[in-house]
Order: C-alpha cells, then structure tokens, then sequence
C-alpha cells in the first residue's frame, strides 16, 4: 500500500472534517477525487465507509467493508465496519460471526471486543457479552469503556452490571 501524498491526506482529512461537522454530502464531494485515482487504497475506503454510515446507506457500507478486507485484510477497521453494518443491516448474528473469526489476531483491540459485547447481548447471550466487556476493559480505558456502555442501548440489558464494573474493577 503507497503512502497517501500530503495533498491527498490533506483532501482526507477535509472529508472527516465535513464529517465531524455532519455533513455527509460535502465529506462525499471532498472524497470523490481521490475515489477516482485511489478507490482501493485503505485508508480512503475507511472514509468511504464513514460517509456512507453517517448517511445511513448500510447496504453500500457493508461493501465498502467488504472491500476493505480484501484490499487489507490486517486492518481492523475493515472488519470493525462490516460486523457494524451488518448490525444495522439486522444480522447480528453475522456481525458477531464475522468478529468472531478474526478476534484472536486482533486480541487487544477494544472496539472488537466491545463490539461483540453489543452483539452478544443483542442475541440475548448475557454471560459471553459481559466476558466479552471485560475483555475490552483489559485492553483499553476500563473508566472510558464504563462511561460509553452504560449510555449504548445495545448494552441496555447489563446496566447494572456494567455499574457495578467501577466497584469491581472488571
């Protein structure tokens, strides 16, 4: 994978900021030069993916994953964002399956974990999600991790569990 010239990270970072402004359309706009001459290249299918999230077009993202993977499938990210939007997409059970396979050479990667938290406890599977919240408290900010689980309405099922994780440390 080349490195991304200072002018295309710069075109990069506009597009996240649009991003972080919400709006989508013109991160999209500020996107479409470089998916014109760099549409493989990993980190600017990771924006892809974002827009087309923030859009709520789950379809097109859970390609965009797709691609993401096969173009690197040592990246996190790719894996992250197809297991999520497949959950938007109503199959849970796959964004935890497509987790699941790759959850031992990622280990220590916190979304990953967290993630299959939310999808174990939206399968109603309470004894592996709180496992698996403990093992992203290990592998990140237990405070952090703490703080975003108790307001994710994914998680809802173990709030008190997850109140009682400050006490108990995990």
């Amino acid at each position: 994978m080349r490195r991304l010239t200072v002018e295309e990270s710069r075109q990069l970072e506009a597009a996240e900021g649009w991003l972080g402004l919400g709006n989508s359309a013109e991160a999209q706009a500020e996107l479409a030069p470089l998916l014109a001459c760099l549409g493989s290249h990993p980190e600017v299918l990771n924006v892809q993916w974002q827009v087309l999230a923030a859009q709520h077009d789950w379809d097109r993202a859970l390609e965009i994953a797709s691609r993401l993977i096969t173009t690197a499938p040592d990246y996190p990210p790719g894996w992250i964002h197809r297991s999520y939007a497949l959950h938007e997409l109503k199959r849970t059970r796959e964004a935890r399956d497509n987790l699941l396979l790759v959850v031992d050479k990622f280990a220590k990667d916190v979304t990953i974990c967290y993630n299959l938290a939310c999808y174990e406890c939206c399968l109603g599977r309470l004894d592996r999600a709180r496992r698996w919240l403990r093992a992203a408290c290990k592998a990140g900010d237990p405070a952090s991790i703490r703080r975003v689980a108790l307001e994710d309405p994914d998680l809802f099922p173990l709030r008190e569990v997850i109140r009682g994780m400050g006490e108990s440390k995990g």
